[in-house]
């Protein structure tokens, strides 16, 4: 199992677009991509209060890159990414990194 830890830099004011997206779009359609999230944190106390934090868990890279692909040209989300986005965009920057729990890891 590998984890794949992203965030989201939202643009200044843009942070409840974007979990709105997330609750009402994007994880049913996680859903029917076999797209397995692990938690989703928004910052309480930190730099930035206009940043999501979320992992997702794969079998492996091949999993993902699959999944995800499937996922990223489904004309399902690119229709509703575009329709959220028309009042600008909500996104500044997404950062991910890959992950691997270590032999003590409570998750594995």
């Amino acid at each position: 199992m590998i984890y794949e830890l992203r965030v989201y830099h939202c643009l200044p004011g843009r942070l409840p677009a974007l979990l709105k997206r997330f609750d009402t779009i994007t994880l049913k359609l996680w859903e029917k991509h076999g797209i397995k999230q692990a938690g989703f944190w928004t910052v309480l106390v930190g730099s930035s209060n206009q940043d999501l934090y979320y992992l997702l868990a794969w079998d492996s890279l091949a999993d993902r890159e699959t999944k995800w692909t499937a996922f990223g040209t489904d004309p399902e989300w690119l229709a509703a990414r575009a329709e959220t986005e028309k009042d600008g965009q909500i996104v500044a920057v997404v950062e991910n990194s890959f992950l691997t729990p270590t032999s003590f890891s409570s998750v594995k």
